[in-house]
């Protein structure tokens, strides 16, 4: 099946037309996706400004990391689930979209860091390593907020003038 066509299969499911077309619906998914993002570059700040030497300098990174990130990952799993209930209420528009497309792209290279330094850095090393990481992630993560921010202004059809 041509990505297309699956795009405008998806959207003429149930749940993604509630969502499109309910004056109440999507405003609050979209609510709930805003401020999962709002867990997920919060948390993911704490770490980047303590492997950047800024803040929190008194704990380690791997006491850091095991504190927050489990606040991160839920927060992650709330976003993408919401994130996907938004994109299906108009796929075509949003695959198409330059801004969406540069989100997903921040968003590996965001997980390609994370990974990265998990496998090669480390969360006990202090240097030169953990700064660069910590900076990318943040500046990867500032990138995904703006390109979703810019999405949602750039988006062909509001779901509620549709």
């Amino acid at each position: 099946m041509e990505l297309d066509a699956l795009l405008r299969s998806l959207e003429a499911t149930r749940f993604a037309t509630a969502i499109r077309e309910s004056e109440s619906l999507f405003p609050w998914v979209e609510s709930i996706h805003v401020l999962a993002i709002t867990l997920v570059v919060g948390s993911i700040a704490i770490v980047d400004l303590r492997l950047m030497g800024f803040a929190s300098r008194e704990r380690s990174v791997a006491r850091l990391t095991a504190d927050v990130l489990p606040c991160t990952w839920v927060a992650f799993g709330v976003a993408a689930i919401s994130g996907a209930l938004l994109f299906s209420s108009n796929a075509f528009d949003y695959a198409h979209n330059s801004y969406f497309q540069a989100k997903f792209v921040c968003l590996v290279l965001a997980g390609l860091n994370m990974s990265i330094f998990h496998l090669f850095i480390g969360e006990d090393i202090e240097g030169k390593g953990m700064r660069i990481a910590g900076a990318a992630s943040l500046l990867l993560w500032i990138c995904i907020v703006t390109c979703g921010r810019w999405t949602g202004f750039t988006i062909h059809a509001s779901p509620l003038l549709s």
